[in-house]
């Protein structure tokens, strides 16, 4: 018994030491300015317990409030430098493999998996990163995925009842769109539950990576077991399978660089995170801003009424000519992913000390580029927390996109998906306005950042505008 103390005492005060030589090297550095919170926690409860509210902005508010748009911090175990600065923001995100390295939270790593393309790095990520967007272009959404996007679209809304709960049914959508584009998997049991498991690898996502403590990372882990297990069976299959396939895992298996099962696997299942957690989000966020703004849903009920009128029936798809006439659609659909911000920013590591702004960021310091930050300081965007679609009429606020408008990223990791989500998007708003007219349930309500705790909400009553269900 005496040694065990002697040596947690001795591990005690290693630590302690180890800390403070630290922070006396750090002492010497011009640091952002800001604090590094509790030892070893930091500030990690106040930033997961910011975003578990209907507000999540006071964390970085009240820092850049106090020390400015370029601040330290502690979160998820390391000393880490926020940036509300758009310059710097810019800066990261273009200087990545060469100043700046991939890097996130334990918790998302170990969930998606050591060879996903949010980790990947390197030559390796440049082919898988043109791989997906060859799987996502403009040419590729019209000539092929649009009849799908549609007619999945159309099949999910024929099931809505009178009470839906928008975002369990949006989640449904973009899961199966994405199972379809990936793997040619039409919707199912199989699908079904497979969508279940991946519910509860999100969950694990901004909780500590231990499973001792968070009952919620251990779900999770055994959740992204269950995952890995099943689309290994897919792969093994497909291996086996010598018909030709028009979609993303034939594409990887067809590809020459004999990518084991586990890299397959581990690819896939970031991808599915990818399209079915975010573009889901979206497209609740987009309805509820529309339901809040009569004027911007009545103008975006006018085009897209018009639309189905020059087509002459409303069961006929909709084609890429008629994506193209959305004018005040992708104002929304702007608009939207401005005040929404689901990609709220992104981790990179320091690969040396970086100068910039007059700061020193240590070598091998986080920092996270804070696209939300931007998007929301009415500096750069007026009234910046009011969802305004008009705003994006004639680009009038849009002089600097590069720099102050980054929904998807951008650099080397630019979001490969970011025009099959707004087509997806602008579907979905077409279908739903022009065959629905709905109001909120009374009894619940989404708040205004969804975390895993309120997905499965904002409820709405909605009352069909034709007779009938549609159906390809």
């Amino acid at each position: 018994m005496a040694s065990f103390l002697s040596l947690l005492f001795f591990a005690v005060v290693f630590s302690v030491s180890l800390f403070l030589l630290r922070r006396s090297r750090y002492r010497r550095l011009r640091l952002p300015p800001g604090s590094l919170g509790l030892p070893f926690i930091g500030e990690t409860l106040q930033l997961i317990s910011a975003y578990k509210t209907e507000n999540p902005e006071p964390f970085i508010d009240k820092r850049m409030n106090r020390y400015g748009p370029i601040f330290t911090t502690h979160v998820f175990g390391e000393p880490t430098v926020f940036s509300a600065d758009p310059e710097t923001n810019r800066f990261i995100l273009l200087n990545e493999g060469k100043l700046f390295d991939c890097s996130y939270p334990g918790s998302i790593s170990n969930l998606l998996g050591k060879h996903s393309l949010l980790l990947m790095k390197g030559s390796l990520h440049k082919r898988m990163h043109s791989l997906t967007m060859s799987f996502a272009n403009s040419t590729i959404i019209k000539d092929h995925l649009l009849v799908d996007i549609d007619r999945l679209i159309r099949l999910n809304l024929d099931s809505w009842t009178d009470r839906v709960l928008l975002m369990e049914e949006a989640k449904k959508i973009t899961f199966e769109l994405t199972m379809k584009q990936l793997m040619s998997a039409d919707p199912g049991e199989w699908t079904e539950s497979l969508r279940k498991e991946y519910v509860m690898v999100i969950e694990g996502f901004f909780t500590l990576p231990l499973t001792f403590f968070s009952a919620t990372y251990r779900r999770a882990i055994r959740a992204r077991t269950k995952v890995a297990e099943a689309l290994t069976l897919v792969v093994r299959e497909r291996r086996n399978d010598d018909r030709p396939r028009s979609d993303m895992l034939g594409a990887l298996m067809a590809s020459g660089d004999n990518f084991s099962d586990e890299v397959i696997v581990d690819f896939m299942i970031a991808l599915l995170v990818a399209g079915y957690e975010t573009t889901s989000t979206i497209m609740t966020l987009a309805v509820k801003f529309l339901t809040e703004t009569p004027l911007a849903l009545a103008q975006l009920k006018e085009e897209h009424d018009q639309i189905r009128a020059n087509k002459g029936h409303s069961e006929a798809a909709v084609e890429w000519c008629d994506y193209k006439s959305m004018a005040f659609t992708q104002c929304v659909v702007n608009e939207t992913l401005r005040v929404a911000n689901i990609i709220s920013g992104i981790f990179r590591r320091t690969m040396t000390d970086i100068n910039i702004k007059g700061y020193t960021i240590p070598k091998g310091w986080k920092v996270f580029a804070s696209f939300r930050a931007v998007h929301m300081n009415p500096e750069h965007f007026k009234d910046a927390r009011t969802f305004n679609p008009w705003r994006w009429q004639n680009n009038s606020e849009a002089a600097n996109p590069g720099i102050l408008y980054s929904p998807f990223g951008g650099g080397p990791r630019l979001c490969p998906g970011y025009e099959l989500a707004r087509v997806v998007l602008s579907v979905f708003l077409h279908r739903l306005i022009t065959r629905f007219s709905w109001e909120p349930a009374e009894e619940d309500k989404l708040v205004f950042f969804p975390t895993t705790r309120t997905q499965k909400r904002y409820p709405i009553i909605v009352n069909r505008r034709e007779r009938g269900p549609t159906r390809s």
